[in-house]
């Protein structure tokens, strides 16, 4: 039996299908955790949905749609519980999935960050692009994951079965220590949505905290049930935020180089969609970059001390993958 020290919470915004499809395996399978439905001001039937036929749940109402990052932060001023297990709305979970987090937080005082063993809702053979069996970035912040590096997926053999430590863990479902969570102030909410988690993590990882994948714990994931692929919104994000993350979390002595070639190989993914016909994510990238530099000097002033070397897994993913074939995860 699981105790109260787990608060499962799930950030919404006109999901109100979503809550309907995926809530009760979160409310059957979480045993005496509490469950939150943190709400950012929807405009749907989310909150009468959930009065209605989800009663046992807490609900947390947020006055405007601030995204996840700031969603996620305003609502855990609010929660309480020692642990915070961040759900989103399109997962759904199995059986005993909280109780391999708990033995992991109680037993290992330097964890503090878990990601379980995340599948994908319609093929449950395969991973899922956002998380996989854990995170990792190479050199110049791309991040990938054991089980999908860019857009190749790999079935789930149990070849990633092994619990071990990650760079960072996904924000489809995320647990954290509330201290942790509190002493690096949250999610930045400059960011919105898109790669938080991953600088959560980096900051977490320059403070000396350990980030843990555990596939003793499993969940399905729909993915880009919120903002797909094909939007360009969620383009900007990407491009966007990885610069921001760079600025605030690069060592000194690599902040301007590694800069520099990342707007270059931005520059080269912006005539890639060129050449596809998509010219419409070029410009995503082209905004991206301009809210940036509008950005550049309040991040300046997020970077903190001990800024670790030793954040990447491999020099460059992009030439592994798309000049030596690297699609398999390689330790």
């Amino acid at each position: 039996m699981i105790d109260k020290k787990i608060a499962v919470v799930i950030l919404n915004w006109n999901g109100a299908k979503l809550l309907e499809q995926f809530l009760p395996s979160v409310i059957a399978y979480s045993d005496d955790a509490k469950i939150y439905v943190a709400d950012n001001a929807s405009t749907d039937n989310s909150i009468a949905v959930i009065k209605e036929k989800f009663p046992s749940i807490t609900i947390i109402q947020n006055d405007g749609n601030y995204g996840f990052a700031k969603g996620y932060n305003l609502a855990l001023q609010q929660v309480e519980e020692e642990y915070y297990a961040l759900v989103n709305s399109d997962i759904e979970v199995t059986k005993n999935w909280l109780a391999p987090m708990l033995k992991i937080f109680d037993s290992e005082a330097n964890i503090g960050i878990i990601q379980p063993k995340i599948l994908d809702y319609k093929n449950k053979e395969y991973f899922e692009y956002a998380g996989a069996a854990g995170g990792f970035i190479d050199q110049f912040g791309y991040p990938y994951c054991r089980g999908r590096i860019f857009e190749t997926i790999e079935k789930d053999n149990g070849q990633y079965d092994d619990a071990l430590e990650i760079f960072w863990a996904s924000g489809a479902c995320f647990f954290i220590r509330k201290e942790v969570y509190r002493k690096l102030n949250g999610f930045d909410d400059d960011f919105f949505a898109h790669q938080e988690e991953i600088d959560l993590c980096w900051r977490a990882f320059n403070l000396g905290f350990k980030v843990k994948y555990t596939p003793a714990s499993v969940v399905y994931h729909v993915g880009g049930a919120t903002l797909n692929e094909s939007n360009p919104k969620k383009t900007f994000l990407n491009f966007r935020n990885s610069l921001l993350m760079l600025t605030k979390n690069l060592p000194e002595n690599k902040l301007v180089p590694i800069l520099f070639v990342r707007l270059l190989l931005d520059g080269i993914a912006g005539i890639q969609f060129i050449f596809k016909g998509k010219f419409i994510h070029c410009w995503a990238i082209i905004k991206a970059h301009f809210h940036y530099y509008h950005l550049i000097n309040k991040t300046l002033k997020k970077r903190k001390g001990n800024q670790s070397d030793n954040y990447y897994h491999c020099k460059s993913i992009v030439y592994r993958y798309f000049l030596k074939n690297g699609t398999i995860f390689e330790k």
